[in-house]
């Protein structure tokens, strides 16, 4: 009886940790050329590296339960974080890498390619990529064109970013690479022009609203309730038989 006034239950743990956003990939050129200062012209002493990170990291702070990871290239890429729900050690990662990291030159190809493979462990019918460069295609083993064609045979959607001046990036690329896609390609002159280029792509890939987690919860109180009866019946059944 004691046991069944305590109300027993058991939940549904998969409920509990389900999510339903997207599986987002940040692919981040970190080439030499992205330790170049002057992009924000209220403090000019951040380089482009730097105020692209402290962005990404807002950007981060609102996916909510998107399936996030970063990608880093300059001379090769490497995955620098796989898919994770864990938001808040992702953007502390960020904080931690540097520009020259993964190179001086730029693996457009290599960066794309390595994204798409980030993006294979994810269970997420949505999946995009998250491109930002300051520079030409000018190095890795894979070109875009392949890694292109790849991303559009898993349904990949790839936002390219390009940062600076114009003259400095292959505009023609990215807006190829974003089109071919079904995504938009942007261009960002300043960390204001920035800002705003991830806050239109949060709106074209919205990210779930977080609610109250509410377990399918089912109570066990029956089976001791039932344990109860039957030796309570058992119990005056004996009474009764004492008493003839």
């Amino acid at each position: 009886m004691v046991f069944s006034l305590a109300k027993p239950f058991v939940y549904d743990s998969n409920d509990a940790q389900h999510k339903k956003g997207r599986d987002l990939i940040l692919a981040l050129d970190a080439s030499g050329s992205m330790g170049q200062s002057g992009f924000n012209p209220k403090d000019r002493f951040k380089n482009k590296f730097e105020i692209n990170i402290e962005l990404a990291n807002a950007f981060i702070k609102n996916r909510h339960d998107d399936n996030m990871g970063v990608v880093l290239f300059g001379t090769f890429a490497y995955s620098a974080s796989p898919l994770t729900y864990d938001l808040e050690s992702l953007a502390f990662l960020l904080g931690t890498t540097n520009v020259g990291i993964a190179g001086e030159s730029t693996a457009i190809g290599d960066a794309i390619m390595q994204s798409i493979r980030s993006l294979t462990f994810g269970e997420a019918k949505s999946k995009a990529i998250i491109l930002l460069t300051d520079g030409y295609h000018n190095a890795g083993t894979i070109s875009p064109k392949v890694a292109v064609n790849k991303a559009k045979k898993h349904g990949i959607k790839i936002y390219t970013i390009g940062i600076g001046k114009k003259s400095d990036y292959d505009v023609t690329l990215l807006d190829t690479i974003a089109k071919e896609t079904g995504a938009k390609s942007y261009a960002a002159s300043s960390r204001e022009e920035l800002q705003s280029v991830y806050a239109d792509i949060h709106t074209l890939e919205p990210s779930p609203i977080r609610s109250e987690n509410y377990l399918n919860q089912k109570l066990l109180i029956l089976f001791p309730l039932g344990i109860v009866f039957i030796l309570l019946l058992l119990w005056t059944l004996r009474l009764q038989r004492n008493v003839l």
